[in-house]
């Protein structure tokens, strides 16, 4: 019998998706700075795995840990574009994030 691979590493995140408002290309500009700076600390601080929007500005998504769906979604609560309308919507659906080995 030919060798097995060694069962792959999969890591419980969120997948975190936030939709634009219609204006989202322009209502974000003032807002930008903020919001990227926020997900570079939360990306340097291992709870965002990554992160960034569709070219076409209609939602951005994100990889997360967080222990609960509330948990993934108050990340993006509390972000400026959703304080300020710039999403109108978040959801997270329990993602099962492939490891590196070892």
């Amino acid at each position: 019998m030919p060798d097995q691979p060694a069962p792959l590493p999969i890591e419980a995140t969120w997948f975190v998706e936030a939709t634009y408002a219609p204006d989202g290309a322009e209502s974000r500009v003032p807002f930008r700075a903020e919001h990227v700076a926020r997900l570079q600390g939360l990306k340097a601080a291992g709870i965002v795995t990554e992160a960034g929007a569709f070219s076409d500005v209609s939602a951005t998504i994100a990889v997360v840990r967080a222990a609960s769906e509330e948990e993934a979604l108050a990340l993006f609560r509390d972000d400026v574009y959703m304080r300020n309308g710039v999403w109108v919507e978040i959801r997270a659906r329990p993602f099962g994030r492939l490891r590196d080995p070892g």
